[in-house]
């Protein structure tokens, strides 16, 4: 090409040279310049345009505090190619030569950095992020290669390692390593995160309700009517972007924060067009090819919405006369789906499946981010040999089993759900993001046991076996979360964001089915028993819940390199709750105990065909109450560095609640209630910088944590027969917790970590959940009891096994550890004095363990993980004299996942959990409460990229 250059322009300089004479030698000298030039450039221009080009996108990061810094310089060398970083630091080069590039990056305060080794693809796409530090005299500039700088930035470590509180978490990186299906599974790799019942998260051995959750930033109501923690199971894993666990609480955080925060950010829009598609098929040793039981499964319930033969009928909705007519009750029988009891059925593999398409494109000569998913799992679950019995006390010392079964449970879940989330850039400086998210979940539920009842017969023989009992239940659940973000840099020193989100939660049961049959003589046949509250029950519920949030925040840094920060803010969140229950039970004087001894399938097709046959009652506990609850809270908060390595962070939060709850019961009864408070919660934190890679930290706080609507409310859910009832306790005070929090942190290499942390927490009024004794059988409530402490220790560690031997390099280890302890205060006699006046919190664990060892190649393509767990003994519900309190013992668990490439654009996956199978276990006294086994899992799995695009 040079030389072709070179050749043309000497020749167009001799003809020059020969007309020279004609028009003077200075004329000839411009003329002959003049073509030189034009023929170079010409030809330059030609061989430009056909060097393949690609794009280079990234942020510029500040090293120290970890956020973007907007209005840097992004310099390719060798060119006079740029661009100027704006929202939080981002920057965009087009046509790039391809090949290998060398990034420069200035700004005034901070050191110049240059990048090099970055390979640059035709018609590409690079995303690489440049971390800034502070100018020094000992640092005026710095050069690093492409492989180190894309190491240390941008990733869950180094969002810890410059964070202002104690964070942790999980990233999709990981999540793919790992067999976790959803952010339940995933979240639970974190130190000191537990998880129960396979969906509600406790940090640091606190109960779930002392855990918010969050989505993009924002509140997510929770669809269960007794809790206010968020099921995480409803969170496909393929959906998710990261996991972040927040333990240190700042004033831009909601003051019910109480122990932690779980975030979860839904998947960013890459930088190049990326189209996946996924699928899996799994095996449970418990359930696959083996019986099960199950109910019936109607129209669409495969999609998570309950089919139509599940309705409430007409005649029966929001009825308040205690009894209907035989007629009705015909007339209601007729219409219900005649399904009352379990049946037998062939348990079918599991089986899942994704596709998301992500990427940028240009509309209008405008840039638009976009990424857009959808995920369906099935899974069937079987509790076999389960054991559930009551523990009350037998005398002085001693407690023994009440009410015991045994049987099995079968349960299908439906788990579906997507996101479509849009971003663009409005010039350099102001960022718009739309994000959207839905996700549905519906479990199919039967149930089937036997045992004695001693509320049922008063025949000691008949210990054996008085009392069977079984119900069906179909329960569905959405949560969606529509939320608009702009966020705007004035210059280089102000920014300001507003955030408006919608989210709404919804909850069906559907015709909830529950029969009982007893029968006095192991010889005897059972008989349905008709007339009871609980002998023959169909019961349906609904909850609506619904939010608005609407928040802004603006900050202000002082001096050129963001030395000093101000930030401030306010939001308002109104919730409306709406919650209705409904009970029904048959009674009947027409019907025979021989016919009573018939299948319930039989006997209630017969009773309505005959005149006067059946009567259907309303129970009056039920009823419906709403909720309308709303928040308003300001804050300020200032970093200050106080010396080159030392920054103080305080602030405060002022909150104004106020809750409307409003209780309806079939009796007629009325109960409305109004609760208040102002509160202003302050933050402190002191920040220690030993080096780049280690930091101490130090903070104190005071946080809160407010009684859920359902615990304040008076109706009363009656569960099965055998079982407990539950009764909301309107006297409830909120609870407010002092936050003590120390922490060092070492980060040797990038993805390694070590940790050390110490953490204490002071209670008044903390709500626990209590079991009760009463004259009419056994009830579970909340109280506030007078006071806890809880603290402990947290270990974390991540090192890659390289420095063993070179052999070891693709390995990493990885651990952490939480040994926990906590006190509390009962005091509380308005229901009934607890049983221990020495024991833990209930949630709590005294320790937390994860570990794992994982391998990866030099691609990333290849990767096995292996997983363990356990979680210390947990108290879950304390009792009331002479209830004793109840545990859930300790229980181990492994797991194991395999991923490797098949072909350029398929990958495949081998996921195994609890390949311990250990068994889940309650106990209260040393007697068993509760007891069962879930079975193994092993699932294969498949992944398609068909190709990126820039």
């Amino acid at each position: 090409m040079r030389t072709f250059i070179r050749l043309s322009s000497i020749a167009r300089t001799s003809v020059t040279l020969a007309v020279a004479s004609s028009f003077g030698v200075q004329a000839a000298i411009v003329g002959a310049a003049a073509v030189v030039v034009s023929g170079a450039s010409t030809t330059v221009a030609g061989a430009q345009a056909a060097t393949p080009t690609g794009r280079i996108t990234g942020r510029v990061i500040d090293a120290a505090s970890g956020q973007g810094v907007s209005d840097a310089q992004v310099q390719i060398v060798g060119t006079t190619m740029g661009a100027q970083s704006g929202i939080d630091g981002r920057f965009n080069l087009l046509k790039v030569p391809a090949g290998t590039v060398t990034l420069q990056v200035r700004r005034i305060g901070y050191a110049a950095k240059t990048v090099t080794g970055l390979l640059l693809d035709a018609n590409g796409v690079l995303e690489q992020d440049v971390t800034m530090s502070i100018a020094t005299p000992q640092l005026q500039s710095v050069s690093v290669t492409a492989t180190l700088e894309r190491g240390s930035v941008n990733s869950a470590l180094d969002n810890q390692r410059t964070g202002t509180g104690i964070t942790n978490s999980v990233t999709a990186e990981q999540i793919a390593k790992s067999p976790d299906k959803d952010a339940a599974q995933a979240v639970q790799r974190v130190s000191g995160v537990t998880v129960q019942d396979g969906k509600y998260v406790f940090v640091r051995g606190l109960g779930e309700r002392y855990t918010t959750t969050s989505l993009n930033g924002a509140r997510v109501p929770s669809p269960e009517p007794d809790r206010k923690v968020v099921p995480l199971d409803m969170f496909p894993s393929a959906l998710l972007q990261t996991i972040t666990t927040s333990k240190t609480f700042t004033p831009d955080q909601s003051g019910d924060f109480s122990g932690a925060q779980v975030d979860i950010t839904t998947r960013e829009f890459p930088a190049k067009r990326l189209i996946t598609f996924s699928s899996s098929v799994g095996y449970n040793s418990a359930v696959t090819s083996r019986d099960v039981i199950s109910g019936a499964r109607l129209g669409t319930e495969w999609l998570g919405f309950s089919g139509s033969g599940r309705a409430i009928p007409s005649i029966v909705d929001g009825l308040t006369s205690r009894t209907l007519s035989p007629a009705l009750s015909t007339q209601y029988l007729s219409t219900i789906h005649n399904n009352w009891t379990p049946f037998n059925t062939t348990g079918i593999p599991n089986s899942s499946y994704g596709a998301s398409i992500g990427g940028q494109t240009a509309i209008l000569n405008h840039s638009f981010g976009y990424v857009g998913s959808l995920s369906y799992q099935y899974t069937q679950e079987s509790r076999r040999n389960e054991l559930r019995q009551l523990v009350v006390g037998g005398g002085t010392a001693q407690v023994r089993a009440y009410n015991s079964y045994e049987g099995t449970t079968g349960r299908e879940s439906v788990l579906w759900g997507g996101i479509a989330n849009f971003s663009t850039l409005v010039g350099s400086h102001t960022r718009v993001a739309f994000n959207n998210m839905y996700n549905r979940s519906a479990d199919n539920e039967a149930h089937l046991d036997a045992g004695f009842d001693e509320g049922q017969t008063n025949d000691p023989t008949a210990r054996i076996s008085s009392v069977k009992r079984s119900w069906l239940d179909f329960v569905e659940r959405t949560v969606r979360s529509d939320q608009l973000k702009i966020e705007h840099t004035f210059g280089s020193n102000q920014s300001l964001d507003f955030a408006v989100t919608s989210a709404g939660v919804t909850r069906g049961e559907p015709d909830r089915t529950d029969l009982f049959s007893r029968r006095d003589k192991p010889t005897d046949q059972y008989i349905l028993a008709l007339g009871d509250t609980k002998g023959a029950r169909r019961f349906y519920s609904t909850l609506n819940e619904s939010n608005i949030t609407p928040s802004l925040n603006y900050s202000k840094s002082f001096g050129e390199t963001a030395a000093w920060k101000l930030k401030i803010g306010s939001q308002l969140r109104s919730t409306d709750r709406d919650a209705t229950s409904q009970a029904f039970y048959f009674s009947s004087n027409a019907a025979t105990a021989d016919e009573l001894r018939q299948a319930p399938e039989l006997i209630f097709p017969m009773l309505a065909a005959r005149t006067n046959g059946v009567t259907l009652n309303v129970d009056p506990t039920a009823g419906t109450y709403t909720a309308h609850d709303q928040v308003f809270a300001t804050y300020a908060m200032l970093q200050v560095p106080l010396a080159s390595r030392l920054e103080l962070v305080g602030g405060a939060r002022l909150e104004n609640w106020k809750l409307n709850l409003n209780t309806r019961q079939y009796t007629g009864d009325q109960f409305d209630s109004t609760y208040k408070n102002n509160d202003v919660l302050p933050s402190l934190a002191l920040n220690v910088r030993l080096s780049e890679r280690q930091n101490i930290r130090f903070s104190a706080s005071r946080t809160l944590s407010r009684p859920e609507y359902r615990e304040l409310s008076l109706l009363q859910d009656r569960g099965p027969i055998g079982d407990l009832d539950f009764v909301g306790n309107p006297k409830l005070k909120r609870a407010l917790i002092t936050n003590f929090d120390a922490r060092w942190e070492l980060y040797p290499n990038p993805g390694e970590i070590l940790s050390v942390a110490l953490f204490g927490k002071n209670f008044a009024n903390p709500i626990e959940r209590v079991q009760i004794s009463t004259n009419g059988g056994n009830i579970y409530s909340f109280v506030n009891a007078d006071g806890a402490n809880n603290y402990g220790i947290e270990l974390e560690a991540r090192k890659n096994l390289g420095f063993i031997a070179i052999p070891f390099r693709s390995l990493s280890g990885f651990s952490n550890v939480t040994l926990m302890k906590s006190k509390i205060t009962p005091g509380n006699t308005d229901i009934s004095a607890l049983t221990s006046a020495d024991r833990p919190m209930v949630g709590q664990a005294p320790y937390v363990v994860n570990a794992g060892l994982s391998y990866s190649n030099l691609s990333g393509r290849a990767s096995a993980t292996v997983l363990y767990n356990v979680v210390g003994r947990t108290i879950t519900t304390t009792g009331t004299k002479p209830t004793p309190d109840t545990y859930r013992e300790a229980r181990n668990g492994l797991d194991l996942s395999l991923q490797f490439p098949l072909l350029n654009v398929l990958s495949a996956k081998i996921n195994a959990r609890n390949l311990l199978d250990a068994p889940y276990k309650e106990t209260a006294g040393g007697v068993t409460r509760i007891s069962y086994r879930t079975g193994r899992t092993l699932s294969v799995g498949f992944g398609w990229t068909p190709g990126a695009t820039p």
